[in-house]
């Protein structure tokens, strides 16, 4: 059986969050993500950025309303 089925990745966001970190003015480093998450209250380190990238990990409600207010987006724009 299956894990899931979304060709090998645990999120649907980390495609999104990496193009977005990039595209930003100052190109964000994962570890600066994870400063500005970690300024906000959500606990996270650079790697934890990385294996979302990677679509190693999933993605919580929380973490993923986080990235929004971080990228100045709608949660649905993250999907």
């Amino acid at each position: 059986m299956f894990k899931n089925k979304n060709e090998g990745r645990n999120n649907l966001c980390g495609d999104k969050i990496r193009e977005l970190r990039l595209a930003n003015s100052t190109k964000l480093s994962q570890r600066a993500l994870a400063d500005k998450m970690q300024l906000i209250g959500i606990d996270i380190d650079k790697n934890a950025i990385q294996r979302i990238e990677s679509g190693k990990r999933f993605v919580t409600d929380i973490e993923l309303k986080a990235f929004s207010v971080v990228f100045e987006v709608s949660v649905s724009d993250l999907i």
